[in-house]
């Protein structure tokens, strides 16, 4: 049985590092350490001692980028 409360990945406004990894198809560690690289920028947050990032904001980055 699946819960109806459960948010599709692609509607929640923030990502764990899993899911933005599943989600953008980068590795969970190249991932990690761009987010640790980018601490104060737009795109990353910290819940407590969790690494968070902005879908729609990281969007824009990879938009812009050729390579990772």
């Amino acid at each position: 049985m699946t819960n109806n409360t459960d948010v599709p990945i692609w509607e929640k406004y923030t990502l764990t590092i899993e899911e933005a990894s599943k989600y953008f198809r980068i590795g969970e560690n190249k991932l990690r350490k761009l987010a640790e690289e980018n601490i104060g920028s737009n795109w990353v947050i910290m819940n407590g001692n969790r690494m968070q990032i902005k879908r729609k904001q990281f969007e824009k980055i990879i938009d812009k980028l050729d390579a990772i």
